[in-house]
């Protein structure tokens, strides 16, 4: 993850994690729609992925929906790395005693 790109990629996919329920595609696009996407995030300090693959496979979900049980794994290595690079920790973490 990084907030910085030569250019900016041709997916971008934008995803919603609560810390309680699986993550939800909330943004999505191609283009255009990308750039915006990848502008947003950057403006809001939001960690950034740039794995064209990934990208490619969340595309194909719907707006809102869960991403499926398949994409858990891949999905929580982006998520705990987000974490990481943000400083941040995920809800009920408890540094080992």
């Amino acid at each position: 993850m990084s907030d910085t790109y030569d250019q900016f990629p041709e997916k971008a996919v934008a995803l919603l994690y609560d810390g309680e329920n699986a993550p939800r595609v909330t943004a999505k696009g191609e283009g255009k729609i990308a750039e915006e996407i990848f502008r947003l995030a950057r403006e809001h300090d939001i960690p950034l992925q740039n794995d064209p693959q990934l990208a490619a496979v969340l595309s194909q979900i719907p707006l809102g929906d869960e991403i499926p049980e398949a994409l858990y794994r891949a999905i929580a290595e982006v998520i705990a790395f987000a974490y990481l690079v943000s400083g941040k920790r995920p809800p009920g973490f408890r540094e080992p005693e």
